[in-house]
Parts: C-alpha cells; sequence; structure tokens
C-alpha cells in the first residue's frame, strides 16, 4: 500500500502541473484576445469545409475577381456607398467584375449617424441601380466610426434613422437588407429593434459564440486575411464564412 502511494504522487503533482500550465496558456490567450492583441478565429475555422467570402471597397483598389473565385472564395460583399453623399469610387468596376467572374456579391452601404436615413437610402439606390435580381442581400455596416465610440450617437436616434434607411431599402427592392455590426453595438443599439432581419456579424478577435448569442447567417471573422488578386492597396482582405445552416442561396435576391 505504501509503494503504490509513493508511485501515485509523482503522477498526481504531474497532472496538476499540467492542468496549472494548460489553464494558465488559456487564460493568457483569451485575456490577449479580449484586449486585441491577438487573431485566434483562424484555430476555429475550418476553411476548406466552410463557406468563405470576402467583403472589399477601394481600400483594396484593383481587385481580380476571377483570382479571388480561384482561391475558393464563394461570394463577396462590395461597398457601394457612405452616408448621404459618399460613392465608392471603385463600386461601379467592381460590382461589374463580379459578375463577369460569376462571383455572387452583394452591395453594402456604410450607415452614418450623421445624416438622415432617408437621403442614406437615396445615395445607396442611386449607386447600385435598380435591379438586385441574382445579387446577394444589400446590407448596410452599422459601427463606430470617427470619435463615436467615446461619444455614442443616442440609441433612440440610431434606431429611427436605420429603421427608415432599411424601410427604403426594402420598398425599393423587396426584401430585408442583411446588417453588419458588432455584438456590443448589437446589444446597444439594435437588439429588440430589428430581430427579424438576416445578421451579419463583425468579431474579429473571439470565437463568434464566445461574444454573441443571438443567430447569424455571416461571421466576420478575420480582417487580417492575405489573398492574391488585388494590388495598389491594402496589403489585407477580410474574411468571411456563412453559418452552417445558412446556404448561399438563402441571401441571393430572386430573379
Amino acid at each position: 500500500m505504501e509503494m503504490k502511494n509513493r508511485k501515485t504522487k509523482p503522477a498526481v503533482i504531474t497532472a496538476a502541473v499540467l492542468i496549472i500550465i494548460l489553464a494558465a496558456v488559456y487564460f493568457t490567450v483569451f485575456l490577449l484576445a479580449k484586449q486585441k492583441k491577438i487573431f485566434i478565429n483562424r484555430w476555429f475555422v475550418n476553411e476548406e469545409k466552410n463557406t468563405v467570402g470576402v467583403d472589399v471597397s477601394s481600400y483594396q483598389a484593383e481587385i481580380d475577381m476571377e483570382e479571388l473565385k480561384a482561391q475558393n472564395i464563394r461570394f463577396v460583399f462590395i461597398k457601394a456607398t457612405e452616408g448621404s453623399s459618399r460613392q465608392d469610387e471603385r463600386f461601379a468596376q467592381n460590382w461589374e467584375n463580379a459578375k463577369k467572374a460569376g462571383l455572387p456579391a452583394g452591395a453594402y452601404h456604410f450607415f452614418s449617424y450623421d445624416s438622415e436615413g432617408r437621403t442614406q437610402a437615396e445615395n445607396f439606390i442611386r449607386a447600385v441601380g435598380p435591379d438586385l435580381k441574382g445579387r446577394l442581400l444589400p446590407a448596410v455596416d452599422v459601427e463606430y466610426y470617427g470619435d463615436k465610440e467615446e461619444n455614442p450617437p443616442k440609441r433612440e436616434d440610431v434606431i429611427r434613422e436605420l429603421k427608415i434607411y432599411l424601410d427604403a431599402v426594402e420598398e425599393e427592392y423587396g426584401v430585408k437588407p442583411l446588417i453588419y455590426t458588432r455584438p456590443d453595438i448589437w446589444d446597444t443599439y439594435l437588439k429588440g429593434e430589428f430581430d427579424e432581419y438576416r445578421k451579419w456579424i463583425s468579431s474579429l478577435y473571439q470565437p463568434i459564440s464566445w461574444v454573441y448569442k443571438g443567430d447569424w447567417d455571416i461571421w466576420q471573422y478575420l480582417n487580417r486575411g492575405e489573398l492574391k488578386g488585388y494590388t495598389g492597396g491594402e496589403k489585407y482582405i477580410d474574411l468571411n464564412i456563412l453559418n452552417q445552416d445558412t446556404a448561399l442561396e438563402d441571401l441571393i435576391v430572386s430573379p
């Protein structure tokens, strides 16, 4: 009996030490991710088995949609407009080239807290045109910019103008737009008001299941992707995956 105890104690100590080391590593990684110092999402995403897409703007400069498609990119969202007057200078070219490449594409609008929802919708519709049949759902990007995180807009103002924007776009195209946002912005501004919309959630530093408990269709998991096919601008490209319960066809505007 004594001999067994002597043999058991080193094993117990070793196991305890390993548990402590693993716990320390886990919490270090978790804290660094929470502090936005490391990107761990690629550990949790199988890019070969998931439906991967990108979102782009003039920051990527010249984009070869055929080259993106050859790298197993299955869809693309293209910035069209921002606020009530700004239009992305590369939108028309990217929009046409995605169509030529047979790459499913959606147009997105960067929502401004500083102008009316109605005029923002007019700007988007003017840039995109009257027909989205066969394209992906139009999307609206709701996030902080400038000093808005430090000086956030009033919730009631955001809800009012965003509803006006979404209603105008839905009236034009006959579909509810997709809402892109971060988990914290969803909880602060949108939860309970826009639950019926499809959601595109950005969680760049932690797996989406760690920080967001609602339903979602697209997860933007990395803004430091590097692919071939874009030159003259930004080095990186945003990467997204579809929820396994969402088919790409679910997001396409019916002919």
